[in-house]
């Protein structure tokens, strides 16, 4: 299990997935990750500091 840093670009309130930019990629985002239920989507704005958890590093869809 790794944890990295990464910028919430955006959050979908429904599915509650979220689309996120790893802190050390510019060009490189994560979509469709999986957003705790225990955290309000009003917290989730863009460009908000989040923690990505990968439980498999080679595979993006553990995230």
């Amino acid at each position: 299990m790794r944890l990295r840093k990464g910028v919430l670009k955006s959050f979908n309130s429904g599915a509650y997935t979220a689309t996120v930019q790893l802190a050390s990629s510019y060009k490189v985002y994560l979509e469709d990750v999986a957003v705790a239920r225990n955290l309000p989507a009003a917290e989730m704005t863009l460009g908000r500091k989040v923690a990505v958890v990968f439980f498999d590093e080679h595979n993006a869809k553990e995230a």
